[in-house]
Order: C-alpha cells, then sequence, then structure tokens
C-alpha cells in the first residue's frame, strides 16, 4: 500500500529538473533561457542536471561562455558557475567527440556522459525535463 500524499508530504518532495540545451551562439536567446532557468532552478533549491549537446557543447571549454554575449541576459559564465554549484553539467559523449573534446578539456566538474545515463536521469518519478 502506498502512503498517501498530502500537499504538506508533495511539498517536501524535492524534485529534480533535467534540462537539455541543443543551442550555442547560434540561437542565443534559447541557449540563454536554457541556462537562466537551470540557474533559477538551483538558487530555489531544485535539484538540477544541465546537459550540453549540439552547439552547446562548445560551452564545456573554459572560456567559450565568455565569448557568449546577449543584451539584457546574465553572463554565462556566472550562471554556469552558479549551476555548477549545487548541481550538475554533462556534456554529451557523442557531441564532444564530434567536436574532439575529451574529459581533460572541460571545466572542472562538467562530466561526459551518453544518452544512456540521459534517459536513466529522465525516467525516475519526480523528474521533470525541458528540452532547449
Amino acid at each position: 500500500m502506498e502512503p498517501v500524499r498530502t500537499p504538506q508530504t508533495a511539498q517536501t518532495t524535492q524534485k529534480t529538473l533535467v534540462i537539455k540545451v541543443t543551442a550555442g551562439a547560434d540561437a542565443p536567446e534559447r541557449c540563454s533561457q536554457a541556462f537562466t532557468v537551470a540557474a533559477v532552478a538551483v538558487a530555489s533549491g531544485v535539484r538540477v542536471s544541465l546537459w550540453l549537446t549540439g552547439e552547446a557543447a562548445w560551452f564545456a571549454l573554459p572560456g567559450r561562455a565568455a565569448e557568449f554575449e546577449l543584451p539584457h541576459a546574465a553572463p554565462l559564465p556566472d550562471l554556469i558557475e552558479s549551476i555548477l554549484s549545487a548541481g550538475e553539467i554533462t556534456l554529451c559523449t557523442q557531441c564532444a567527440a564530434r567536436r574532439d573534446i575529451t574529459q581533460d578539456d572541460v571545466l572542472e566538474g562538467v562530466r561526459i556522459a551518453g544518452a544512456q545515463v540521459f534517459v536513466s536521469e529522465i525516467m525516475v518519478d519526480g523528474v521533470q525535463a525541458l528540452v532547449y
């Protein structure tokens, strides 16, 4: 028999937000939105796993986020620092390989993992997945 969920217990159950960002400098507003949502969620106490895929893969490299500019948006390096402070950033294995990026190349705290790990993260109860 499952326990009855009351509004009180529902509020104390911590959810996880998994965000996949596929856009980079090629679609700056979409890219910035993903990082902003992830950073705000971390600041709100939500567990966050941010996945860098496609053109967003470049932001796993030191210095690349500093090159990104979007008027009226928080600086990408600040958002990444905030996310890594209490969340997780993962670079897609295939995206890394297509760009010749290795684990030795990426920012400290960024891991490289593949689709199997992504699927295992999003299939857990209490997870909300977003794709930008």
